[in-house]
């Protein structure tokens, strides 16, 4: 089987999630798709701590709990059929990456509630968690590496070739057609550092 790795970056209620294959500088996008794991239809799904704000705390426990149990779900849905895919086509998903963003360990619920600054973190930590779940569950290691030390860690991981494995990544785009933002190539060099 072929080695492959799964890379995502994560917004409230979705994700980008990009898997790569190949050698530095002869990488493959061989699966990308964005990943709602949200259900549409529960309200303060998207913005769950935005949604518990003022709420009483065992309240805003058990609604941050249901929101939870269905983002996992989803994602660990849609994760499946991205590794059900690549199998199909003789890929091994030996790791994936979850790019994170100050990667600082949250307080507790009435501190998070009491700092709006506090809930947006908790929010990108809170849907993070449901990828990183989902891939425990598949029994896929998982790698957190911060976005502002992406440079530094594919510096370290392919040295002098740094520099052609992010240009690669960023002209991909041209090849495969959209989307291939910022989402898209954070998530494939997250996934090519953990590959190799």
């Amino acid at each position: 089987m072929k080695r492959a790795a799964i890379g995502v970056r994560v917004h409230s209620g979705w994700g980008a999630v990009v898997a790569m294959a190949g050698q530095p500088g002869a990488a493959e996008v061989i699966e990308r798709r964005r990943v709602e794991i949200t259900e549409p239809k529960m309200a303060g799904a998207i913005q769950p701590y935005h949604f518990v704000e003022n709420m009483e705390i065992e309240r805003a426990e058990q609604h941050l709990a249901r929101c939870a149990a269905i983002s996992e779900k989803l994602a660990l849905a849609a994760l499946s059929e991205v590794l059900k895919k690549l199998q199909e086509r003789d890929y091994q998903v030996v790791g994936s990456c979850i790019l994170l963003s100050s990667a600082r360990p949250l307080p507790s619920l009435e501190k998070i509630l009491a700092s709006h600054p506090m809930i947006h973190t908790a929010e990108g930590e809170f849907f993070r968690q449901a990828f990183r779940d989902s891939f425990a569950r598949l029994k896929i290691s998982v790698t957190g590496i911060r976005e502002r030390d992406l440079e530094q860690q594919a510096q370290a991981r392919f040295g002098k070739n740094a520099a052609r494995v992010q240009e690669q990544i960023a002209a991909m785009g041209r090849t495969i057609g959209p989307p291939w933002t910022t989402d898209q190539k954070t998530a494939a060099l997250g996934a090519m550092i953990v590959l190799h």
